[in-house]
């Protein structure tokens, strides 16, 4: 029987070269791991649409990664399934740890809660509450108690700048300032990674490099950060950029490598 660390070793060595390693968890320094992941859509008359063809991939901790194609490519197929708002027709996918392919839709929403922050193209904010109710949204869902809920909402409007705007409502404020509130919606519940979905393309080239400088620093203090994008001066922002097409990776690229 082999040692303990021994293993270990051995479990992580294989855990996403072999099959039926679905109870297994992924290395400490992966965030994201996908295994032969697809998506696939059945439009009827015994016709399928494959947008995601055998996706394997693998985001460490405190990476800062932007995902790129053309329009059809596969990338907002698989923002879905990273962003649990959709399951795998094949394959399996860990998120901080926790195999996430197999869960049903009530999982899937308490694991998208707990750990995704949502960043927006059209920022998603509720018209008619104020900028700290926004933020105070996924702790309400979380069931955090009245007091800390604002306690935090505040403390994360802060940090993106926003703590003087904490009564306005989104018509009240600018783009570039729905966009940091939507920032500090994702950051209130501390998410094991920032999913951000266009979140400058509704915004002018100014306010959307402030809001991309935003990004740099939540990255530069610890969060990963996962970029989707079709502008490529906005994805080279990124570390890493992984660009996908015809629904498999095309190419890896590390910046600097």
């Amino acid at each position: 029987m082999p040692e303990p660390d021994k293993e270990k070793d051995m479990a992580t060595a294989e855990i996403l070269s072999i099959p039926g390693t679905a109870n297994q968890a992924v290395p400490d320094s992966c965030m994201i791991a996908t295994e032969d992941l697809w998506k696939t859509y059945d439009m009827g008359s015994e016709q399928q649409v494959h947008a995601l063809r055998g996706i394997n991939l693998k985001i460490r901790r405190n990476e800062y990664v932007a995902i790129m194609g053309p329009s059809g490519s596969g990338k907002s197929t698989l923002m879905n399934l990273i962003g649990c708002l959709d399951s795998p027709s094949k394959g399996q996918y860990w998120l901080n740890q926790q195999l996430v392919s197999e869960l049903d839709d009530d999982e899937l929403a308490r694991i998208r809660n707990k750990e995704i922050g949502f960043v927006f193209q059209t920022f998603n904010l509720l018209a008619r509450a104020t900028s700290l109710h926004n933020v105070e949204l996924p702790l309400i869902y979380a069931g955090v108690p009245s007091a800390e809920r604002a306690e935090r909402a505040k403390a994360a409007l802060a940090a993106v700048g926003m703590g003087d705007r904490m009564s306005h409502k989104p018509n009240e404020l600018s783009g570039g300032q729905r966009q940091r509130v939507a920032v500090a919606r994702a950051l209130v519940n501390n998410p094991a990674i920032i999913l951000a979905d266009e979140p400058t393309g509704n915004l002018d080239s100014q306010t959307g490099n402030e809001i991309m400088a935003l990004f740099d620093r939540l990255h530069a203090e610890g969060n990963t950060i996962v970029l989707v994008t079709h502008e490529h001066d906005i994805a080279e922002y990124a570390h890493r950029i992984i660009y996908i097409k015809d629904g498999m990776v095309e190419r890896d690229e590390v910046k600097g490598t």
